[in-house]
């Protein structure tokens, strides 16, 4: 790949002030895996809290506006995540596509938006059960591609500089214990580099693709040895120390 396996934990609507102790832990073992790109996305309540408490890795959001501010009560800008810490973002997650009804164009949005303030961004893509049961997963997360990337100005360089990320997480793996079979992962990264070379031309070869979707220790060397897989975004497992480090260790050298 051309950077670092990216492991990057998302805690989802997780986390108080208690958890800080399992972050620092985190943080302690990412020092010892400099081959591996370590980072977590805590609630926003804990960005600025957790960007003080650690070195080692990358501190993000879950989301943010598309707008840099206004009347968006309840919602936080992109210019906000940095001036509290965050270096990166995560977009267009499934969770918020559904439960938000997040739209392509609205995560494209929030993408131009959050590179625009000097984000990285790593934007999500994937196809629900009975749209892979339909034959229809690459159509689907091909056109998620082609909507939901950054296109604005600048776009071409942030890319190129390695600031844009995929997350492919078929939405039936997601917290359901469930994950896709090697080959399946293997056939939609290829579907998704195609996409992303066709987009971003030679450039396009620098976005890493992530796996997301029930990861774990069990299952994560298996996955990040799976050809075009550039790391993993991990929701569950991401919460302790002891369930995250071996995912880091899998795609890194030594023991955690």
């Amino acid at each position: 790949m051309p950077h670092r396996p990216y492991i990057v934990g998302n805690w989802k609507m997780n986390g108080v002030r208690a958890m800080l102790a399992e972050a620092r832990a985190i943080d302690r073992a990412a020092a010892r895996y400099p081959d591996v790109q370590v980072a977590l996305a805590p609630p926003f309540t804990l960005i600025g809290t957790l960007r003080e408490a650690v070195t080692a890795m990358g501190i993000g959001g879950q989301d943010c506006h598309a707008q840099a501010k206004g009347a968006h009560t309840g919602d936080v800008s992109a210019p906000m995540l940095v001036d509290t810490g965050a270096d990166f973002v995560i977009l267009g997650h499934s969770e918020r596509r559904k439960d938000h009804a997040e739209g392509d164009a609205l995560v494209q949005a929030k993408a131009d938006a959050a590179l625009s303030a000097g984000l990285g961004v790593i934007v999500c893509v994937g196809e629900t059960l009975d749209e892979r049961d339909a034959g229809k997963a690459v159509a689907v997360v091909a056109g998620q591609v082609d909507g939901s990337l950054p296109a604005g100005e600048g776009a071409g360089d942030a890319v190129a500089a390695g600031k844009v990320s995929v997350a492919y997480e078929p939405v039936w793996a997601i917290g359901t214990g469930r994950v896709a079979a090697v080959e399946d992962v293997v056939t939609m990264h290829a579907a998704i580099r195609e996409r992303l070379l066709a987009l971003y031309g030679e450039a396009g070869a620098k976005v890493r693709i992530l796996y997301g979707g029930s990861v774990n220790a069990g299952n994560a060397a298996e996955l990040l040895a799976a050809e075009g897989v550039g790391g993993a975004l991990v929701g569950g497992a991401s919460l302790t120390a002891e369930a995250f480090l071996p995912i880091v260790a899998a795609a890194g050298t030594g023991e955690a």
